[in-house]
């Protein structure tokens, strides 16, 4: 949350429970390990994936994904315009509310300057997204690169 302000020494005594659970929730399992091993476009993070990203664009059609301001997730008026649009996945998606870690850069990887703590369902929708509309591949094609690289030299990656 560094990159949203006071990193998660800022997060008050709820949040922190919140963010120690966040740890094993989906970014870790997610991670640049699973976009860089699948291609982003096929790969489904829900059962309910069609539902969330449709959702996600019909509240959100303007929201820039790719590189992600923390004003759009945390301000006042963001968390007024999110509520009702992370309500809706309660009883869909479990555990929807519980946080988690999200990128704010998709083209980099989980570190405490490009993460921002969110809820399960906004890691969701935005990562859903960006699967499908693309930001994600940059993270595939350089994973496949590298692959490729170091199978012309006899080295596994």
């Amino acid at each position: 949350m560094a990159a949203a302000g006071g990193g998660l020494g800022a997060l008050g005594a709820g949040e922190a429970v919140a963010a120690a659970h966040a740890l094993s929730l989906p970014a870790e399992a997610y991670g640049n390990d699973l976009i860089s091993s699948v291609d982003p476009k096929f790969l489904k993070l829900t059962k309910v994936d069609d539902q969330i990203y449709a959702e996600f664009r019909k509240s959100f059609g303007d929201l820039k994904i790719d590189v992600l301001d923390p004003e759009e997730l945390k301000s006042e008026p963001a968390k007024a315009k999110w509520r009702p649009f992370c309500m809706q996945f309660d009883g869909v998606v479990e555990d929807f509310n519980y946080g988690t870690l999200l990128r704010l850069d998709c083209t980099k990887d989980y570190t405490e300057e490009n993460t921002i703590f969110v809820t399960r369902i906004q890691f969701f929708a935005i990562e859903t997204a960006r699967n499908r509309e693309g930001c994600n591949n940059v993270v595939y094609s350089h994973a496949m690169e590298t692959k490729s690289v170091a199978a012309e030299k006899g080295i596994s990656a």
